[in-house]
């Protein structure tokens, strides 16, 4: 007699997981094309973010450049090309 409530409502929860099986088919296809979608083109945030990093690296190579040349004018190793100021 316990096992009735169980068979009753075995065919209502089968029913539920068709169901939203079938939910997931359908959709599927909606999903991959916007996944595609979001993967080919670039927002405007992400373009923004992308330039700064290209301008802080270049930046960055600028500081280190400068860096060297201090110190090859600094101990007397300059290169023929750089401006070394008098001392």
């Amino acid at each position: 007699m316990r096992f009735l409530p169980v068979l009753l409502f075995a065919p209502a929860l089968t029913a539920c997981a068709v169901a939203s099986t079938a939910v997931d088919v359908v959709t599927l296809p909606v999903k991959v094309v916007s996944k595609g979608v979001d993967l080919a083109t670039t927002s405007q945030s992400e373009a923004d973010e992308k330039r700064g990093r290209e301008i802080r690296k270049e930046e960055e190579r600028l500081g280190r450049e400068r860096r060297e040349l201090e110190a090859r004018c600094r101990n007397s190793r300059a290169r023929p090309d750089d401006l070394c100021p008098p001392r």
